[in-house]
């Protein structure tokens, strides 16, 4: 029989993607506040990989991967994911398209797992209308895509910034600053 036990406390990243900066900044401070320390955030980068998001969104995307200080029991995603839903909601324009799109998710030394509200065959069900999204293993030194991982998770550059989340990650699980 195995031991149960508690799993080790996760690092909360976000992806958000807005066609404007300042309404980036603006979502980001708030999310601060809620959240905690914002202890890294990726440069500006232009959200080009799909066109998925135009048509509710607009043109010129860009985004900000970003992750808090605070560590997170894993089990709390889905209620991040629903609060974070909200927030959109607050955010959207009058006819309820959104300006904003924020996906959180969190990482560990073995893996990140983004929230969703899409069922699918690799989404195991959280609860509350969530899943997870299985986005990308850590093996061999390095976060490594799977066939369903989204083409600019996939992207050396996106699993570089993961990287070095992941090791301030385990920075903070060793008592050091980071």
């Amino acid at each position: 029989m195995g031991v149960v036990r508690a799993a080790r406390p996760a690092k909360l990243v976000m992806s958000l993607i807005a066609s404007e900066v300042k309404l980036l900044e603006e979502v980001l401070s708030l999310l601060e506040r809620r959240y905690g320390e914002v202890d890294f955030k990726s440069p500006l980068l232009p959200f080009d990989w799909t066109d998925y998001y135009e048509r509710e969104m607009g043109k010129g995307l860009l985004r900000y991967f970003v992750s808090f200080l605070p560590l997170i029991e894993r089990e709390s995603l889905v209620r991040i994911k629903l609060e974070t839903n909200e927030i959109e909601g607050e955010y959207a324009k009058e006819d309820g398209r959104r300006r904003i799109n924020i996906d959180p998710g969190y990482l560990t030394a073995e893996h990140l797992i983004l929230a969703t509200t899409k069922s699918y065959a690799h989404r195991p069900y959280l609860g509350e209308g969530i899943y997870a999204d299985l986005t990308l293993l850590y093996r061999g030194g390095e976060f490594r895509p799977l066939e369903w991982t989204y083409p600019d998770y996939a992207s050396e550059g996106v699993r570089q910034i993961f990287k070095g989340i992941r090791e301030r990650y385990l920075a903070q699980l060793r008592g050091e600053k980071g």
